[in-house]
């Protein structure tokens, strides 16, 4: 199963509105990517389109589940929940993260707001979140290129590496390729026998029982996240045992009882199947390794495809990413208007596949092209690479990629 690739920055504090900026935890954190057009060609697996604005999208880590630092104004044990969040941000690269101490989840100070990076991308989740693998710096490959995710590539991942530090409990989804899957299931199980951070102290296991008496009990308990994200509402609703959570559960087969798949051996279930509960004890009849979640269905007639980027008026029909001559100041780029008429260039910029902007000027009549010397701002490699066009107020008009270029010659895009 293809990732995209979609470079940008991970973005903790607005410093326009710090006390309304991002919440980051231990498995979601914000991501203004440099080409936002990328995100619309994600697929919607439960058909939900993406939370995108200005400011960007959260980001939901692929493969992990960590600790709620907040979650309907609980959450769960904080020194596990913190860890995970802590090391997520400074795997990114953050130093010196500094918290309100009135709003706990909300950066108050950080040597930096905003760090570069870069997220591999399948999917779009039930909540307008994309689900992805996330790494710091730069990527390898061109903004928007697809790419095969092996085992390798995933270690390198902070997904991979908050998992093998036992800081966050595995969440495998249908959409995670079986490979990824066994791989990181072989890391999770490592991290637990060598009782790594949360694992000592985790219950609600098939190993140890939890006993919940009250929603301040479970407030100080590590039991997997999902769990947890069910037995809040439950005892929201004044129960004062655990008698009828199985009933709760199976009363909404979306929002509760979630579809499973059980890997051994291998049958479908929900999550009633998974989750023992009586009295005031609870605890998960399988390793979290051991089954996979289903993604919430779409509802019927909702399209679960990648949205259809439609270019704008004006497109880029062709590049000359490696000149016969010194590259320097003749690598070119001819923008087409499809319309008929006369078309206004001011404030519009083209950018590259590292997020570099070259401001454009002039008009381009109906009809006609343009070819937009570059002049260094914007580079094209010559081993592939990508461009895009943004109009005045910054939203993406078009975007194109391409693989190696010939020397002297013309890359042509098709429509």
């Amino acid at each position: 199963m293809p990732y995209t690739v979609l470079r940008g920055h991970f973005v903790i504090r607005y410093p326009d509105l710090p006390r309304q900026g991002p919440e980051p935890d231990g498995d979601t954190v914000k991501f203004r990517p440099d080409t936002p057009g990328l995100v619309e060609l994600i697929p919607r697996r439960s058909g939900r389109p993406p939370e995108l604005n200005a400011r960007g999208i959260s980001v939901r880590l692929e493969a992990i589940d960590a600790l709620e630092t907040h979650f309907a104004e609980t959450h769960q044990e904080l020194g596990g929940a913190n860890a995970a969040r802590d090391a997520l941000l400074a795997r990114l690269g953050f130093t010196n993260v500094v918290f309100f101490p009135d709003q706990p989840n909300r950066v108050q100070s950080a040597d930096a707001d905003e760090l570069v990076g870069y997220v591999l991308s399948n999917g779009i989740d039930a909540n307008g979140r994309m689900i992805g693998f996330v790494y710091p710096g730069e990527p390898a490959v061109a903004d928007g290129a697809s790419v095969f995710l092996d085992n390798p590539g995933v270690d390198t991942s902070v997904n991979a590496s908050l998992l093998a530090d036992g800081l966050v409990y595995p969440a495998f989804y249908g959409t995670l390729p079986a490979s990824l899957r066994v791989h990181l299931a072989e890391s999770s199980r490592a991290a637990r026998a060598a009782g790594l951070g949360i694992w000592p102290g985790s219950t609600a296991t098939p190993d140890a029982t939890a006993t919940v008496p009250d929603l301040a009990t479970l407030e100080t308990l590590a039991i997997w996240p999902k769990l947890f994200r069910r037995l809040v509402p439950y005892l929201a609703t004044g129960q004062s045992s655990l008698d009828g959570f199985d009933a709760w559960l199976r009363a909404d087969a979306v929002n509760r009882d979630d579809a499973l798949f059980f890997l051994d051996p291998p049958e479908p279930g929900n999550m009633h199947d998974l989750v023992v509960a009586s009295g005031h004890r609870v605890f998960l009849n399988r390793w979290p390794e051991d089954f996979i979640i289903e993604p919430d269905p779409a509802s019927p007639g909702t399209p679960t495809g990648p949205g259809t980027f439609v270019a704008g008026d004006v497109v880029i029909v062709a590049a000359v990413p490696d000149p016969a001559g010194a590259d320097a100041g003749a690598e070119t780029a001819t923008l087409l208007n499809t319309t008929g008429g006369s078309i206004d260039l001011a404030g519009w910029r083209l950018g590259d596949w590292a997020g570099h902007r070259q401001d454009l000027t002039g008009a381009v009549g109906g009809g006609d092209a343009v070819k937009v010397v570059l002049t260094g701002a914007v580079q094209l490699p010559n081993k592939g690479g990508s461009l895009s066009l943004f109009d005045a107020n910054g939203q993406t008009i078009d975007h194109v990629t391409y693989g190696a270029a010939a020397r002297g010659r013309t890359v042509v895009f098709g429509r």
